[in-house]
């Protein structure tokens, strides 16, 4: 019988303890960006950042009662719910974002996890997207070891599914679904043969040991997620944490710094949030050792710097997207144009959309 790589990696690697994580939160600013910017060096092109682009194929009704989430049915956040798009539709979405510098494409539900009755059409969908050149992601929820095989099988790349925060604040934060039910269904995916797309959100109101513990949760799976993403809280009106204070900028950076020291191989994605963060601080976080990004006007249910502002700040900074040349047809757009296409872009999100009864 063939010894599963799993073992071996997660044996040659120490466990990180609270104490470590704590000890480089706690280092001096500069120190701790200094450090991560060197291990970033040594395992990644320094300027390069992989970008993805997030499209939300299945939108609110969702069951649990994530505090932060304007998804959730128990809120009153004035979302419209929306059935499973139309495969049409999301592989027009899909064109579009390699269109504009994507390499991944990551589709999400808003479902406690997907019904049997979903699986063929979720894997019909993963063939379409790929068969455009892209690489796959989706986030649907909980997944059993069955649903994840499949989900392989079909040509998905990577599959989402977040920690959130510490296991110790977890409960303060999501009632419906365990700690353990999230560690389950990442046990799933990685037995599958999937690439592990899981990380958290700051700014929930969780103490510094709460942003060092769920760092070391990720740290210490048993194998590190290739991709990482690091979400800043999005105050929604309607949910729980509509007033939660907000996060200190230098705390968020730190926050991507400890990432990359701890996760060296991962891509460490700047996510939810950043449409609050000037040019500036995104730099920062880029020094930190951030290399992702989720790219486009909209992520699922929130705003997002769109792809302009992107390739501007790409262009300033002296980074590209990676994966592509400078034969990749990717131009930078006259302001008053992007402004126009934006415009047209949040005119369709309210026109009723083509949608899959699921």
């Amino acid at each position: 019988m063939s010894q599963s790589p799993l073992p071996s990696e997660s044996s040659r690697r120490e466990p990180v303890s609270r104490e470590h994580v704590l000890a480089l939160f706690d280092r001096p600013f500069f120190d701790l960006l200094f450090e991560a910017q060197q291990v970033h060096r040594a395992h990644f092109d320094a300027n390069e950042v992989q970008v993805s682009t997030l499209l939300s194929i299945k939108t609110g009704a969702c069951p649990e009662d994530c505090k932060y989430c304007p998804q959730s049915a128990r809120y009153s956040t004035g979302l419209e719910t929306e059935r499973l798009m139309e495969m049409e539709k999301v592989i027009e979405r899909a064109k579009e974002a390699k269109a504009n510098g994507s390499s991944r494409f990551c589709m999400g539900a808003a479902w406690r996890n997907p019904k049997e009755r979903d699986m063929p059409y979720l894997e019909k969908m993963v063939q379409e997207v790929k068969s455009l050149g892209l690489e796959t992601c989706m986030t649907l929820g909980m997944l059993n070891d069955q649903q994840a095989t499949r989900l392989a099988d079909a040509g998905l790349d990577y599959y989402n599914h977040n920690l959130d925060t510490s296991p110790e604040f977890y409960g303060d934060i999501i009632t419906t679904r365990t700690y353990a039910d999230r560690l389950n269904t990442l046990e799933n995916v990685r037995n599958s043969g999937m690439k592990v797309c899981a990380g958290g959100i700051v700014g929930l109101g969780e103490s510094m040991d709460d942003r060092a513990g769920l760092l070391q949760a990720l740290a210490n799976l048993p194998r590190q997620p290739e991709s990482v993403p690091i979400n800043m809280l999005v105050k929604v009106k309607g949910t729980p944490m509509e007033n939660q204070a907000d996060l200190d900028d230098f705390d968020f950076i730190r926050t991507i710094a400890v990432a990359r020291i701890l996760m060296p191989q991962s891509h460490v994605r700047l996510s939810a949030g950043r449409e609050k963060m000037n040019d500036q601080m995104q730099a920062m976080c880029f020094m930190a050792g951030a290399n992702s990004i989720f790219y486009g006007c909209k992520l699922l249910t929130t705003p997002n710097p769109d792809e302009n502002s992107d390739m501007q700040l790409f262009k300033r900074l002296g980074i590209r997207p990676s994966g592509l040349n400078q034969d990749s047809g990717i131009s930078q757009k006259p302001d008053e144009m992007t402004e126009i296409e934006l415009h047209e872009q949040l005119a369709a999100q309210a026109e009723p959309a083509w949608y899959y009864e699921a």
